[in-house]
C-alpha cells in the first residue's frame, strides 16, 4: 500500500550544501593545512555534499516519485514542490494526472450470435503508485488490455437490439457504460488504478450483415409505423360511428356500417391520395 516518503524541504538541503562547501573553503584558507589533510577534508565534503544533492527532486503538479532504498520500497511523494529525501536512492516517476485511451474497433459476437463492431473510451488515473509500481509490469498496458477484455465480456452479455420491451441492450449507453465502468473499475483496482469514466464510442453490426440488418430495421420501423397509423385509424371510425349514432344524423344498418368502416380505413391507412367518386344516386 502506498505510503509517505520522507522528505524535507530541498532548499535547505541547498543551503546546508552551500555551508559545507563555504566551511571548507575557509578552513583550508585560514588555516593552511597540509597537503594530504586538506585533500582529506575536501574529499570528505565532496562525498557527503554529492550524497545530499543525490537526494534533491523537483515535483510538478500532479505528479508523484516512488522512491526505493537498495530494493526495498521507502515511500512515495506526490507533492508538487522542490524536495529532498533519502540519498542513494532510486526515484521512479509516475504521473496522477488524469488520461484517457480509445479501445481498437473489436468484432464480436453479441448476445444473440450477431457480428457486431464496438469500441470504448476509458478515463482513468493512478491513485495507488506502489500498486502501479511493483503489482504489475506495466500499468498503461494492463488497462489498455483490461479495457478490451471488459468490453468484449459486455459485447456477448447484451444483444445489439432489444426485440422485446424490458430488455438491455448495447444501445443503451447509460446502463451499459455504467457496468462497463464498474467492471473495469474492478479489474484495474488491482493495479491501483481508479476508472473515472467509460463510454461506447462505436457501435455497429460487422460489415458481412449490416445489410441484412438494415433491412430488417427498415422493415421493423414500417410495421410500427403500419400499426400506430392503424391504430388511429380505427379510433378514428369508432368515433366517427358513435357520434353519428348519438347525434342522428342518419340511421345505419349494420350493412352501411361495416361498408363506411371498409371506406374510412382505405382513406386513413393508405399511403396514396384518394380519389373521391361521388355517390349521385341512393345508397339503396
Amino acid at each position: 500500500m502506498e505510503k509517505r516518503a520522507f522528505r524535507v524541504s530541498g532548499w535547505l538541503v541547498v543551503v546546508l550544501i552551500l555551508a559545507i562547501i563555504a566551511a571548507v573553503i575557509s578552513w583550508v584558507a585560514l588555516t593552511l593545512p597540509q597537503e594530504g589533510v586538506a585533500a582529506a577534508v575536501i574529499a570528505v565534503s565532496a562525498v557527503v555534499v554529492t550524497l545530499l544533492a543525490s537526494g534533491l527532486i523537483v515535483i510538478s503538479p500532479n505528479d508523484a516519485r516512488v522512491i526505493q532504498f537498495f530494493g526495498k520500497y521507502a515511500g512515495t511523494i506526490d507533492e508538487a514542490g522542490f524536495h529532498a529525501t533519502w540519498p542513494v536512492t532510486e526515484k521512479r516517476k509516475i504521473s496522477k494526472r488524469i488520461r484517457n485511451f480509445e479501445t481498437a474497433r473489436l468484432k464480436v459476437s453479441d448476445a444473440d450470435g450477431n457480428p457486431v463492431e464496438i469500441a470504448s473510451v476509458v478515463v482513468w488515473r493512478v491513485v495507488d503508485t506502489y500498486a502501479a509500481k511493483f503489482a504489475v509490469d506495466d500499468f498503461v498496458n494492463f488497462v489498455e488490455v483490461q479495457a478490451e477484455t471488459a468490453v468484449r465480456h459486455l459485447a456477448t452479455s447484451y444483444p445489439y437490439e432489444a426485440h422485446h420491451s424490458g430488455r438491455t441492450s448495447l444501445r443503451d449507453s447509460a446502463a451499459v457504460s455504467e457496468e462497463l465502468t464498474n467492471e473495469l473499475s474492478e479489474r484495474a483496482a488491482l493495479a491501483g488504478i481508479n476508472v473515472i469514466e467509460s463510454r461506447i464510442t462505436h457501435l455497429a453490426y460487422a460489415a458481412e450483415i449490416a445489410h441484412a440488418m438494415l433491412a430488417r430495421q427498415q422493415a421493423e420501423a414500417v410495421v410500427a409505423a403500419r400499426f400506430k397509423i392503424v391504430e388511429g385509424a380505427i379510433g378514428m371510425v369508432t368515433g366517427a360511428l358513435e357520434q353519428l349514432q348519438d347525434q342522428n344524423v342518419v340511421s345505419l344498418d349494420e350493412e352501411r356500417k361495416a361498408q363506411m368502416v371498409s371506406n374510412l380505413l382505405v382513406v386513413l391507412c393508405g399511403d396514396r391520395a384518394v380519389q373521391p367518386v361521388v355517390n349521385t344516386g341512393t345508397i339503396y
